[in-house]
């Protein structure tokens, strides 16, 4: 073998390895970089996008819960969409007397298990185009695909998109959302 085509080979390589550390690679989150091997609330802490959520965990009681093993999959709603909705709601629930609605509308953000949103895309084309998602709180959210992007409906008709996918954590993934998911009343 020559010399070039030997350069050759390693260069490929090179290129090669190098690609797929970037595909590898977690999206930054809120202007924060997310590390694989940081669980769920090391990462949340730090992105500016996602304060009222982490507020919100904190008054709810559920940083242990979702520091610990899990897997979980949570979808993360961003501080826009936490002030999308009616006013005075975000002061209302943080208040420590409504702790439980608090832990229930969160919950309803979290699945025990972690999907990847290539899973969730193959599970919404095998059911038909419409896969019902249990979560820890009990809510059944309706996942569906608008063009490449997955989106979920709430029990109210409420609907969020995925708009950050496969944020993946050291206790499951992370799927940053535009709306707060909502349980029946």
């Amino acid at each position: 073998m020559t010399r070039f085509a030997i350069r050759s080979i390693l260069l490929s390589a090179a290129v090669s390895l190098s690609a797929l550390a970037a595909h590898a690679e977690n999206p930054m989150v809120g202007g924060a970089p997310m590390f694989e091997n940081k669980n769920i609330v090391e990462n949340a802490v730090n992105s500016k996008d996602h304060t009222t959520l982490v507020a919100a965990v904190k008054a709810a009681g559920l940083v242990d819960t979702l520091a610990g093993a899990g897997p979980f999959t949570v979808f993360a709603p961003t501080n826009e969409a936490f002030e999308a909705l009616p006013a005075g709601t975000v002061e209302t629930l943080l208040k420590p007397e409504n702790k439980d609605k608090l832990v229930k509308v969160l919950t309803c953000h979290v699945v025990a298990a972690s999907a990847l949103s290539d899973a969730i895309g193959k599970m919404i084309k095998d059911d038909g185009g419409n896969h019902p998602v249990k979560t820890v709180g009990g809510c059944t959210l309706s996942a569906k695909m608008d063009g490449d992007k997955i989106t979920l409906t709430d029990e109210t008709g409420g609907t969020a998109t995925v708009t950050i996918a496969d944020v993946k954590q050291s206790n499951g993934v992370i799927h940053v959302i535009d709306k707060v998911l909502l349980p029946k009343a």
